[in-house]
């Protein structure tokens, strides 16, 4: 939550690969102090370093992405970011079955090791090099990005233009995102990301092994299923992108995480009332099979790719800070909750998560804007009532 608040700032202060860098040096650092730790502070502090780092770069990686991607592949291309977060914790998860947790830290330290090195071999942010007025540099990197034989003037001059204009015409101050003009993409952003965390994602992928117990299910056997679901539904996830488009696979998956809920909320139900008992924990595995790979289909990493589209760059900072903010109360408050929650009403719970994954839907289906084949430019200007100074160039 600390790394959330200060992503969007530090991102716009130093740009987007000096502060991967510096969430990379975290990362490192809080990986080498839990392999070393003698003691429990060490591990706390480990804690916290890897946690900042994290919490800047949930930010940074799909506002980087978004921003040096064409329109036509930004969708997929900010999905694999969640691809890899799947492969990664699948990963960790296959690791720590023969690894000690000591070996697994210093695992943490080369990916880490390795983005660094590939950021010396990657062009800064096109979008954010304009924005603060270095052209020369904007234009090479959007050229190296685009090919050397590819016309940029176009887009260049689309990109410069909007840019201006929003420095002109708009400040860059927090209490500025709850102006009326900036309101629908505060919603949407933050809609979706307390729709994401309070649908219980993160109770589902923590307390996973408990709940199949609790539902009378081997957690082995059940824990294995969720890895295997998770990652080919995270890739069709990342096809169906820009071919579908964001608002379709939202309400798909929302819907589908509402069903994974209400069938591991009525295993619960039926088992309190000693019904079914032999099919019971069948139910609890295919709701959290249906869940998780419901999950992954979009509503895993489609808020991300919306939230880095929706905001303007001017404005980048203090929503990107907000956002990610919300998405780690969020998780912070459903994980702390959720064994309280089942203490209390172990079905209950799980008709509460369906119920919110259902009203997303219809939130989806009211408020977020399809943003497929549409530049950052014409999305922001749609969602946000400023006028441009001059008329934008439209892409063919």
């Amino acid at each position: 939550m600390i790394g959330a608040v200060m992503s969007g700032r530090v991102t716009e202060m130093i740009g987007r690969k000096l502060a991967m860098a510096t969430s990379d040096f975290f990362c490192i650092v809080g990986w080498l102090a839990i392999f070393f730790a003698k003691g429990v502070w060490w591990l706390d502090l480990g804690r916290l370093s890897v946690g900042y780092g994290i919490g800047l770069l949930s930010y940074i990686v799909p506002v980087y992405i978004a921003e040096i991607t064409p329109k036509n592949l930004r969708g997929g291309f900010t999905t694999v970011n969640q691809l890899m977060i799947c492969c990664g914790s699948s990963l960790a998860f296959l690791f720590g079955t023969f690894l000690t947790w000591r070996t697994l830290a210093l695992l943490g330290v080369f990916p880490c090791l390795l983005q660094l090195v590939g950021l010396l071999f990657i062009p800064e942010s096109p979008r954010w090099l304009a924005k603060v007025g270095h052209h020369a540099r904007f234009e090479a990197a959007l050229q190296s990005l685009r090919g050397k034989e590819t016309d940029i003037s176009l887009e260049a001059e689309e990109i410069k233009d909007f840019t201006e204009t929003l420095q002109r015409s708009s400040k860059t101050t927090v209490l500025d995102l709850f102006q009326k003009k900036y309101l629908h993409s505060v919603v949407v952003g933050v809609g979706l990301m307390v729709f994401q965390q309070f649908g219980g994602v993160n109770a589902v992928c923590f307390y996973a092994s408990a709940i199949f117990v609790s539902a009378g299910f081997s957690s082995d056997i059940g824990s294995i299923a969720m890895v295997i679901i998770q990652i080919p539904m995270t890739t069709l996830g990342v096809f169906l992108m820009d071919v579908s488009g964001r608002r379709p696979l939202l309400m798909i998956s929302a819907a589908g995480t509402c069903l994974g809920c209400f069938l591991v909320g009525m295993s619960f139900l039926l088992k309190g009332h000693e019904l079914l008992m032999e099919v019971n924990p069948f139910f609890a595995l295919v709701g959290i099979l249906v869940f998780t790979g419901s999950f992954s289909l979009g509503m895993g990493g489609i808020p991300w790719v919306i939230m880095s589209e929706i905001f303007p760059i001017n404005m980048k900072a203090s929503a990107g800070s907000l956002v990610t903010l919300i998405s780690w109360f969020g998780s912070w408050i459903v994980s702390y909750a959720f064994n309280f929650l089942m203490a209390w009403n172990s079905a209950g719970t799980f008709f509460m998560f369906a119920t919110v994954c259902g009203v997303t839907v219809l939130f989806v289906a009211k408020l977020v804007p399809e943003t497929k084949d549409r530049t950052l430019e014409e999305i922001q200007a749609s969602m946000n009532s400023f006028s441009l100074g001059k008329p934008r160039i439209q892409h063919p």
